[in-house]
């Protein structure tokens, strides 16, 4: 197993490098410290051959042009925060709007904007990388100075684990996931809509208009987001729900977990053989199929569009600061804010 680091570009005079984590198998996750963005996950198929099975670039001018949050760490407050404010001890908070109204994964110069430092580590059986970022106090409107750490490692078995964790000196909010996006095809030889997904959920967030949570659980049974069995994402995307159109004819909701390290999700793409495993500790999961995606530019030789990737974001409950019934994304100072999700590669034939 090894680890590669590489010059990727440069951004405001700064170095953005790229680490390639390698297992003997010919696995392998490449990233950068801009964003901590996981830019390629080489995969073997059924027949073993070794294809990148995520979306993403080979420049930096692209994420920072084009990118819709490709492989980006997402914070301090992953996903949307409804007007882009909220109460804590009896402040209000006022974030920057980056969303229409709302205020949208971290807001307009987040984690997924920002060099992070970097370490490599080699351990016995897995190598990895450390990203290291202090958001200061005030940052993009939220309180607190913030240290965060993310680290990725691979393992011999084929499984990527993305490790998050967080302190802070003053109470602040943090909800963090990453944000990428899967095709098992291979090199994005088809889009997503043939893909089997199997969700241990029986309830899902209800959205209103502005594509945040009203607050209300839906129970899944006899609707497209019933995925308990598994069944292939154009059942669910070509549906007339209104859920389903509200979002640009597709899915961009939180799937409350029944389950946690049991193969609670699992993504499977028969023509490849390719299949996806995520197991988490996280309370939801929002699944995207990137039904909102401009088709204004090209991913690495693939003109962009619809159903060409589908996101599999492990977090807290979206804009649970302004629920009361949710479980808060609330870090008061000298706790830590700690959690993991593993991705497992595997092929079935």
């Amino acid at each position: 197993m090894k680890v590669l680091k590489e010059i990727f570009g440069e951004l405001h005079g700064e170095t953005v490098y790229s680490f390639s984590l390698e297992n003997s198998s010919g696995m392998k996750v490449s990233c950068i410290n801009l964003g901590c963005i996981i830019t390629d996950i080489i995969a073997p198929d059924k027949m073993g051959n070794l294809e990148n099975v995520v979306l993403g670039f080979n420049d930096l001018e692209s994420y920072i042009k084009d990118s819709p949050y490709f492989g980006a760490i997402c914070g301090r407050v992953a996903g949307r925060i409804s007007n882009s404010a909220f109460e804590l001890d009896g402040r209000i908070y006022t974030l920057p709007k980056n969303d229409n109204m709302n205020h949208l994964h971290g807001g307009p110069d987040a984690f997924d904007k920002k060099i992070w430092d970097a370490e490599e580590i080699e351990l016995d059986g897995e190598v990895g990388v450390v990203f290291s970022f202090v958001s200061s106090d005030g940052e993009n409107g939220y309180p607190g100075n913030l240290s965060v750490q993310i680290t990725y490692k691979l393992n011999e078995q084929n499984e990527l684990t993305i490790g998050y964790s967080a302190t802070t000196d003053k109470k602040t909010l943090i909800n963090l996931t990453n944000h990428t996006y899967f095709n098992l095809s291979g090199n994005l030889k088809d889009d997503i809509l043939s893909h089997k997904l199997q969700v241990k959920s029986n309830k899902i967030l209800e959205l209103n208009d502005h594509v945040v949570p009203t607050g209300e659980f839906l129970d899944v049974t006899g609707t497209p987001f019933d995925f308990r069995e598994g069944k292939k994402i154009e059942e669910a995307v070509s549906s007339n729900h209104e859920q389903i159109k509200l979002v640009g004819q597709g899915v961009d909701h939180p799937f409350l977990l029944d389950e946690h390290h049991n193969e609670e999700i699992a993504l499977f793409d028969e023509k490849s053989g390719r299949k996806l495993i995520v197991e988490t500790d996280q309370q939801s999961v929002v699944i995207y199929t990137s039904n909102m995606m401009e088709e204004n530019f090209n991913i690495r030789g693939t003109k962009a569009r619809k159903y060409l990737g589908i996101c599999l974001e492990t977090q807290g409950l979206p804009d649970s600061i302004n629920h009361p019934q949710f479980t808060p994304c609330i870090l008061d100072a000298g706790d830590e804010y700690k959690t993991s999700t593993t991705y497992k590669f595997t092929v079935s034939k």
